[in-house]
């Protein structure tokens, strides 16, 4: 793992925040954050702007999980949360909400440098993933456009299938524009005249 990163740790135990900061530390980080008190918490992240995120939550409650669950929803960062006990649930939460690494009752200095460099290596292969699906359905929708576009040439203009492609192709390298803009421009020109 990167050595330049910036880490947060979000620990209300003091002690158990030490532990951390050291095994990190140790193994060459130093720009570590560390910050002790829930309230405000997503206000600070938004502020430190962290690479990684830590947390550990010595005696999880419900609520407690919940409220980190719902952070770690929205932030995007890599995430390695330490939690002293779990039940199915909880960690069921914790993948959904996108927690990279979710280690129960494993809290030990020289555990946490291969725990952080797991979790943000699976956070990065999570998001390659989700960029992947969105390009894949971007690539869908503009397939559905131009399929649509093609649709009402071949109606409006009496074309074959491949004359209104070649037609959506043509001008779209006269306008240097994208195929799938020029077919939108012809769908949304069909839908103000009504054709």
């Amino acid at each position: 793992m990167n050595a330049a990163l910036s880490i947060m740790i979000f620990d209300e135990n003091r002690i158990r925040a030490a532990i951390i900061e050291e095994g990190l530390r140790e193994a060459g980080h130093t720009h570590v954050v560390v910050l002790h008190d829930i309230v405000g918490l997503a206000r600070q992240i938004e502020l430190i702007g962290p690479d990684v995120i830590v947390i550990d939550i010595e005696t999880p409650n419900r609520d407690m999980l919940e409220h980190l669950f719902q952070l770690t929803r929205s932030v995007r960062k890599p995430i390695a949360m330490f939690v002293d006990r779990s039940d199915t649930l909880s960690i069921e939460a914790a993948v959904e909400a996108g927690v990279s690494a979710y280690v129960v009752d494993g809290l030990r200095k020289e555990r946490v440098k291969p725990i952080l460099d797991m979790a943000v290596s699976r956070f990065k292969a999570f998001s390659r993933l989700q960029q992947e699906l969105a390009d894949a359905k971007s690539a869908l929708e503009e397939r559905k456009i131009i399929d649509r576009a093609k649709g009402i040439l071949m109606k409006s203009r009496k074309l074959t299938e491949d004359e209104a492609y070649a037609l959506l192709r043509q001008t779209a390298m006269n306008e240097k524009k994208k195929l799938a803009d020029i077919a939108q421009s012809v769908v949304m020109a069909a839908a103000i005249l009504g054709s």
